[in-house]
């Protein structure tokens, strides 16, 4: 078990996008970052990253950064991740749930059923990863005072965007994170969903002329991966962290809230006039 107060987190599809700049935020907060991912060598993917290149960004930030190849589809490689951890650490303060089957299909026109159904798999490796994720981490979550588990969401859970298996991905993640905040309110754990803006990732900065023009407006300003990080490792810090529990976020209106900044001091703005706000939920608890 690994000696030290570090506070340790897992982020889930952390190869590149997302998932890389969270794990980088965190580790420049000095956190050891558990990274995962499929990719573990340059070129088996269209696009660059690896967990070992996100892992060594890590610590060289000054975390610690342990890249660990798990293929989100695999329940059995999911609970052995957890394994290592609770073997190598012997505690998780944060979960990211940030894995998803994303391609450059989600770019796609046109209706759904003209589209390749393997689009549906982000609802697999995507949703109920988030799931299985969630169940193998809780038990070191519970025994680890003031965790939080965070999944990685967009706008794009209740306005239409890149088509309903995408949207359903999405709006899964705000109520499994309204739900789990429910289970979890006893153990002084929170769960949150955060809606990120269009961020400049590897993939946005790979799209075409047409596909440029498109979102314009929004890669004009779109926010780095590593400032969902930095509303990540805020949240954990703060005092508010329980009583948002449950609730989904929109990341530029979290930062504003816990006065956290993007690159440069920049503020990205909230997209909540023209692409709409978050659920309200009902109180109500069936059991």
């Amino acid at each position: 078990m690994t000696s030290g107060n570090s506070k340790v987190a897992v982020v889930t599809g952390a190869s590149r996008g997302a998932g890389a700049g969270i794990a980088r935020a965190l580790g420049a907060a000095g956190y050891t970052v558990y990274v995962t991912g499929r990719t573990m060598q340059a070129g088996t993917n269209p696009l660059p990253g690896t967990i070992g290149e996100t892992a060594d960004k890590v610590t060289a930030l000054g975390g610690r950064g342990v890249a660990v190849c798990v293929d989100h589809h695999n329940d059995e490689a999911v609970a052995e991740l957890f394994k290592q951890v609770e073997r190598d650490e012997g505690r998780l303060d944060i979960l990211v749930n940030n894995a998803a089957a994303v391609t450059g299909d989600l770019l796609l026109q046109g209706p759904f059923w003209e589209k390749p159904l393997s689009m549906v798999e982000i609802i697999d490796v995507g949703l109920r990863s988030s799931y299985v994720a969630s169940c193998f981490a809780a038990p070191l979550l519970v025994r680890t005072p003031g965790s939080l588990v965070v999944f990685t969401s967009s706008f794009g859970a209740t306005c239409y965007m890149h088509g309903p298996a995408y949207g359903a991905q999405k709006a899964g993640q705000d109520k499994m994170a309204a739900d789990m905040a429910v289970d979890f309110m006893d153990y002084d754990v929170a769960a949150v969903s955060i809606w990120m803006g269009m961020l400049k990732t590897e993939r946005t900065m790979d799209l075409d002329e047409e596909e440029m023009l498109q979102y314009k407006t929004f890669m004009e300003n779109a926010e780095t991966p590593e400032f969902t990080g930095k509303l990540i490792r805020a949240l954990h810090d703060s005092d508010e962290r329980m009583s948002r529990s449950g609730e989904t976020l929109i990341g530029a209106e979290l930062g504003e809230q816990l006065g956290v900044t993007d690159e440069d001091g920049r503020r990205p703005p909230s997209y909540r006039s023209t692409l709409g706000a978050p659920p309200v939920r009902s109180e109500a608890i069936v059991r």
